[in-house]
Order: structure tokens, then C-alpha cells, then sequence
């Protein structure tokens, strides 16, 4: 995370000038009647997946779709995931769940939840990064709109929407300032990166300072800002039944601005988003930049809770027509070209290559001696995954965990490729998880290709932070894959790999080593998303019901994958 320069321009009077007039101006929209508690809907808790299979979970009455009548488009997450009956024992407790001992953790990881929370004119809206009194605060002590999320959800969970609902409102004020790098002016749709509440202690007045990308490392703006956004917001009206928020005039034009970057035409030959390094949760020089899975899978699952939230009339109906082309066009780029499981990879080692019209098999002119030696020793007999990134010549087969979760719970991946997914991370446990949850890519680079991809980067060395670290914080991600795939063994094993060690370390950021034995050397401790991660990986298993708001279920629809071309058969 990179350092936050706080720059406000105070008059003679002590009056905050540009920063505070701006947002006096914002603040005079009249959200007040979306301040209002939404109504709690009552459902009957569920039994484990363990006993019921998700296809019995899917079609039983109680967990049909809980979805607002005015939804405009089908959702097919039929899991009701509202709070229930009797929604906390307190505030400073977790809802209890019926039948279920907590185990200690749950309530330690409760208390450091809330006390990260930030507060904004006596409104909680958001929480901070981390809240480690011990190292140099930089931006760690800011809301990011990413790391939020999994806290969002736990809140969700525990029926606490209020300081969800005051993030999106508060964000979405954040998205219509005026943002410039330098003197270059960002596209209208850009979500800020992260926001912290600002103190006048001469006016006693509160503002809110964002950062769009201006103060990040190598200054790039967070493309997966605004993918997140649209995420949370769908789980949000998912989880209330309340759709007051997202039918909002407002909302329905942060959607539409945040989409119409990714939707433009322009010189695109692919469906795919081109896009820089250091923009989404590797923030950092990694060798991402080109066509990152992570990014993919969130514009794809973004593309798709979209449709669930736009009102299909005047603007936004034009919109949907959008998403729905591209949704079919980019489906099929990367059930294609982006996915790689034994018989696909020993299809591109006898690859020919220069091949010229539209019948070449190997499109994008990949030379097979480009190949890593380890991906052949990696690759299972049953098993798959999406690579990294696919552009002309250039293929990454590198391993990245957030995209494969996503593309699993946006059903990006088709039912049989997420099986293959969660086979691999099965047969290569050692590898990916290891002695702690779970690696955001794999493998590490060292060596010469080290210095050559990230620059010599102290803090990406091998097996550390996004080069092969382990992240507590994908615990959720992974434990929500393995609930839709009916896999929720998976999830158990690693839960209670990370309940070894997660609270005794004090919740650091991520951890060092081929197994992810060491907390990681520049780690913070009192991680707010390792805590939120955690919580959310434990009241999903608890209660599978609650996948509902951040999983959608296949598309129909949807063009099935193809072959490349006929040659392939003999």
C-alpha cells in the first residue's frame, strides 16, 4: 500500500477551501430517506451443506429468491441470505447461530472488527485497513473500497446494513468529484481507491479526503474499485430485500459511469479489459499488467450483478444491452483462451506456430518453448484453473487465486471447470495452502525474472506479500467457492488450518514461504480484512445460505464453450 499525502488549503479564516466546499456541495443531495432501516425479512436457518447439496439447497421453498419484486432480471441465486429472527444478541456481539458453538476466535475477531471501524459526522462508514499501533501508518489507517468488502459482508451477515449502506452512499458522493493526475483529468466513472475522514479541529468540521489513484504506487488508479462497488451493492439489496438504494436516480448513474469505462469501443480485438500494473489487489509491479484474471472475473461478475440492479428503461436499458453482448462475447474468451487444465496444455506444447487466417488454432502466436518447466510438474491428472493473463505471444500460467474464487461464484467458469478448480486445489494443497490460507499466486518468481518483472522489488521477493504470499483474507473467498462447487469440506480443512495460527499471530496481513510458515516480514499485524475474512469464511459454513449474496448461478443463456477451431478433432 502506498503512502497517503494529505494536502488542504486553509484560508486566513481557517476555513478548509476546496476539499470542504466540495463536499458541502455533495452533501446537499437529499439521501435521507435511504438512511431509513430497511425491513428485515424472516427465513428459517439452514442445515449445513454437508447434509444438503446445493442443487436441494437451490430449489427449496425457503430459499427462493428473497430479491426485491422490482428486480428486473432474474437472479439465479435462489438463497435467501436476510437476517433472521432475533438478528444480534447485542451490539457488540455476533448474531448467535442455533446449534452452533463459536469457536473462541469468532468473538475476539468481533471485537477487533468494530474497533477498526471509522466514523463520519457521528455516521459509521467503513473500517480502516489496519489498526496497528506499532509501524508507520502510511495509508493503513484509510477505508479502501477492496478491503472493505469482506468486512461489508460480515456485517451483512450479522444483520448490521447500516454502515454498508452509509460506505455505497458515501463512495458514490466520492466518484462525482473532479479527479486529475498531474494535469491529465480521470474518466467521470473512477471509484476511489480509499477515502479517511479528515479532522478540522479550527472549524470542529469533518471531511472526507479521497484518493484516486494520485497518491498509489506508480500512480495507478483502481480499476477494481468500481467492480467491487457494484458487487457489494447487489449483496447489499440481496441481502435486505430492500432495493431503495440501488433504484436511487444517483446509483443508477454511478453504475452506468463505472460501467460506460469498460464499455466504450475503442481499438479492443478481445472482450477483455487492458489494463495497467499495480491496479487491483496486487497493487505493486507484479507482471499483471495486459489482461489480469482478477480483473476479468470481476468485470465479468460486476457485468453481471449490473443487470440484477439497473432498471431496464431509458439509459439504463441501453446499458443492458451492452452487458448483455459483452457478457456473451467475453464468456466465451475466457472459457476459451484463458482456461488450462492437462489436455489443453499438452495442446499448446505442439502448438505450431505463424500460422496465418482465421482457421489458426494457436490465435495468439504463443511460442510453446515459452512454456514453464514447473507448470507440467503442476498440472493434475483431474484439475484445471485460469491463467493469469492472455495477450498476443504472451501467455502468464501462473496461478491467481482471487480471479479463480470469483470466477467460480460469478459462474464465469462453467460448472465443469469449476469442479476441475477446486480438484487442483485438492491435489496441490501442500502448494497452495499450505500451513496458511491461501496463496494469492503461485509460484513465486525469483531470480533474474524477479528483477526483470518487478523491478527488483524488496517487498515482492519470492514466496513474500503478492509474490507466492499466503493472505488470510482469501479464507472467504475460498470457503464461498467450495460451498457453490458442494465442497465445503475444503473450506473446514482450511479454516482450521488458519485457526492454528490466525489469532495467536495477532491477524497479519500475510504471511512468507513456500507454505506460508512465516508472517510475512513487512506485514501488518491487526489486519482488519484477515479478521473480516476469517469471520465471513465461518458464518458462510455456518450458515451456507449466506453465499447467496456474493454467488450467481450459471446463465443459461450463456454460449457453451466451444472448440477453437476444427482442426482440434481428428
Amino acid at each position: 500500500m502506498s503512502s497517503f499525502n494529505l494536502k488542504v488549503d486553509v484560508n486566513q479564516n481557517g476555513d478548509v477551501k476546496k476539499a470542504a466546499d466540495t463536499l458541502d456541495d455533495i452533501n446537499d443531495i437529499d439521501f435521507s430517506k435511504l438512511l431509513e432501516k430497511p425491513r428485515p425479512l424472516n427465513i428459517e436457518r439452514l442445515r449445513s451443506l454437508d447434509e444438503r447439496s446445493l442443487t436441494e439447497l437451490s430449489g427449496s421453498p425457503q430459499l427462493r429468491n428473497a430479491d426485491n419484486a422490482s428486480s428486473r432480471v432474474h437472479d439465479h441465486a435462489d438463497y435467501v441470505v436476510t437476517p433472521s429472527v432475533g438478528r444480534r444478541s447485542g451490539f457488540n456481539t455476533p448474531r448467535s447461530f442455533h446449534g452452533f458453538e463459536s469457536h473462541p476466535m469468532v468473538g475476539e475477531a468481533w471485537d477487533a472488527l468494530r474497533r477498526s471501524m471509522v466514523y463520519f459526522r457521528g455516521q459509521p462508514v467503513g473500517t480502516i485497513a489496519a489498526v496497528d499501533n506499532s509501524e508507520e501508518k502510511l495509508n493503513y489507517d484509510q477505508v479502501f473500497v477492496r478491503d472493505f468488502v469482506p468486512s461489508a459482508l460480515a456485517f451483512l451477515m450479522n444483520g448490521e446494513p447500516d454502515i454498508v449502506r452509509n460506505f455505497l452512499l458515501k463512495t458514490l458522493r466520492l466518484q462525482s468529484w473532479e479527479k486529475k493526475i498531474d494535469r491529465f483529468q480521470l474518466g467521470e466513472g473512477v471509484m476511489p481507491a480509499s477515502f479517511k475522514v479528515f479532522h478540522d479541529p479550527v472549524r470542529n468540521h469533518e471531511t472526507l479526503i479521497a484518493d484516486f489513484g494520485e497518491s498509489a504506487i506508480g500512480r495507478v488508479a483502481p480499476v477494481d474499485s468500481g467492480f467491487w462497488w457494484i458487487i457489494l451493492l447487489r449483496a447489499y439489496t440481496k441481502s435486505t430485500g430492500d432495493s431503495s438504494l440501488a433504484d436511487m436516480p444517483e446509483c443508477q448513474k454511478g453504475i452506468r459511469l463505472i460501467l460506460s469505462l469498460c464499455l466504450s469501443e475503442g481499438f479492443d480485438t478481445f472482450p477483455t479489459l487492458l489494463c495497467a500494473d499495480g491496479c487491483c489487489m496486487i497493487d505493486r509491479r507484479m507482471g499483471v499488467y495486459g489482461y489480469p484474471i482478477e480483473i476479468q472475473a470481476l468485470f465479468f461478475m460486476a457485468l453481471r450483478c449490473a443487470l440484477l440492479v439497473l432498471k431496464h428503461d431509458g439509459e439504463g436499458k441501453e446499458m443492458v444491452e451492452q452487458i448483455v453482448k459483452r457478457l456473451h462475447a467475453l464468456s466465451y474468451h475466457m472459457r476459451n483462451y484463458f482456461w488450462l487444465d492437462l489436455k489443453q496444455l499438452n495442446d499448446i506444447y505442439r502448438y505450431k506456430t505463424e500460422e496465418y487466417s482465421h482457421t489458426a488454432v494457436n490465435k495468439f502466436n504463443v511460442i510453446p518453448d515459452s512454456l514453464p518447466e514447473w507448470v507440467f510438474d503442476f498440472m493434475p491428472s483431474h484439475g484445471g484453473f485460469f491463467i493469469g493473463n492472455v495477450s498476443p505471444a504472451r501467455m502468464d500460467f501462473r496461478w491467481f487465486a482471487l480471479g479463480n474464487c470469483i470466477a467460480i461464484l460469478s459462474s464465469m467458469a462453467t460448472p465443469e471447470q469449476s469442479t476441475a478448480i477446486m480438484d487442483l486445489i485438492e491435489s496441490r494443497w501442500e502448494e497452495l495452502v499450505g500451513e496458511m490460507p491461501l496463496k494469492v499466486c503461485y509460484p513465486a518468481i525469483e531470480s533474474h525474472e524477479w528483477r526483470i518483472v518487478t523491478g527488483c522489488d524488496p517487498k515482492n521477493t519470492r514466496w513474500s506479500y503478492h509474490n507466492g504470499g499466503s493472505w488470510p483474507v482469501l479464507l472467504w473467498l475460498l470457503t464461498a467457492a467450495c460451498i457453490k462447487t458442494g465442497r465445503p469440506q475444503i473450506a473446514r480443512r482450511a479454516i482450521e488450518v488458519a485457526e492454528a495460527r490466525l489469532h495467536k499471530d495477532n491477524w497479519p496481513e500475510y504471511y512468507d514461504g513456500k507454505q506460508g510458515r512465516y508472517v510475512g516480514k513487512q506485514a501488518r499485524k491487526c489486519q482488519t480484512w484477515s479478521i473480516a475474512g476469517y469471520l465471513v469464511a465461518k458464518m458462510m459454513l455456518e450458515d451456507p445460505s449466506h453465499v447467496g449474496m456474493i454467488s450467481l448461478e450459471e446463465d443459461k443463456q450463456m454460449k457453451p464453450v466451444m472448440r477453437r477451431s476444427n482442426s482440434w478433432t481428428c
